[in-house]
């Protein structure tokens, strides 16, 4: 455990890692509004399949030895305009994301295994590492955030109606089609934001986890996001913090964060729904003894 954790340097390692405590928090906050969305259309599965696309483009970037997040973007850009065109039902949208899945990680592997450089840049696709953000590459990454919350703000309004109510949403004239392609490029954004931070493997820790989290304990249209974005933000930095004292990746931290916060928000709302069927079984006897004290009060 003392060759696990060692935290003498930590202050200097701290210092070297600003940029990306930045970019974490960015990717906190683009992964809790993202996921909202993601829980209320039932997409978990797709957020799984773009990581493999986008983990596919980034080993090609690697390989050919380009920009490895312009490869993972694009990776993530192509299987999200997919799924969007092809699957605007989510049958339809469950079987493309099945046939593009196997696709990109065999492609993913391939490309790693005629890559002959460094293994830590291997691995570091799957799992994430911490590294020193440069200042041209956090831009990227504040601009693609950008873009992405913009987006959002842009149909958010319409895509909560069309998720919460396909059939009548479809009715009143909402582009369904277009909506559905609009969405799953943002994710597809989201999803290539993600796995520069906790790899292609665990992507679902910062674009599931943290919403579903929030939808246990609240219903509530604006306590949800805000909430989602606070658990997310919380698992990719603090994930980054512990991880500076350790020696492995910084990937089984986040999704352990993630998944505490998901389990102590489960058993909040257990004990909240077992209070609530404690006080609905004490009406009745309440007032079983109200009719009871009436009919004897009666002459």
């Amino acid at each position: 455990m003392n060759d696990l954790f060692d935290f003498s340097d930590y202050g200097r390692l701290l210092e070297l890692v600003h940029n990306s405590l930045i970019a974490a928090a960015l990717l906190g906050v683009i992964g809790g509004l993202v996921g909202v969305f993601v829980q209320m259309r039932d997409m978990q599965f797709a957020v799984h399949g773009i990581a493999e696309l986008s983990f596919a483009g980034a080993a090609a970037a690697l390989l050919l030895g380009i920009n490895v997040a312009l490869g993972s973007v694009l990776g993530s850009l192509v299987a999200g305009a997919l799924i969007g065109a092809l699957g605007v039902r989510a049958r339809d949208r469950n079987s493309v994301i099945g046939v593009l899945m196997p696709f990109g990680l065999g492609l993913g592997v391939l490309f790693l295994a005629l890559y002959e450089g460094r293994a830590a840049n291997k691995f570091g696709l799957l799992t994430g590492q911490v590294v020193s953000v440069a200042g041209e590459q956090l831009g990227w990454l504040i601009s693609l955030s950008v873009v992405v919350v913009v987006g959002l703000a842009l149909i958010w309004r319409p895509l909560t109606f069309l998720s919460a109510d396909p059939e009548v949403a479809v009715a009143r004239g909402l582009p369904a089609g277009l909506l559905s392609v609009v969405f799953t490029v943002l994710l597809a954004l989201a999803v290539s934001l993600a796995v520069q931070v906790v790899g292609a493997l665990l992507v679902l820790s910062l674009l599931v986890t943290p919403a579903a989290a929030a939808f246990r304990v609240t219903a509530s249209p604006v306590l949800a996001p805000l909430l989602s974005v606070v658990f997310a933000v919380t698992s990719a930095v603090g994930g980054i913090l512990v991880a500076l004292g350790t020696s492995v990746p910084i990937s089984p931290f986040v999704t352990t964060i993630s998944f505490l916060i998901y389990v102590v928000c489960r058993l909040s709302s257990r004990r909240r729904m077992r209070r609530g069927w404690g006080s609905r079984e004490e009406e009745p006897a309440e007032r079983s003894t109200v009719d009871n004290s009436s009919h004897m009060a009666l002459p």
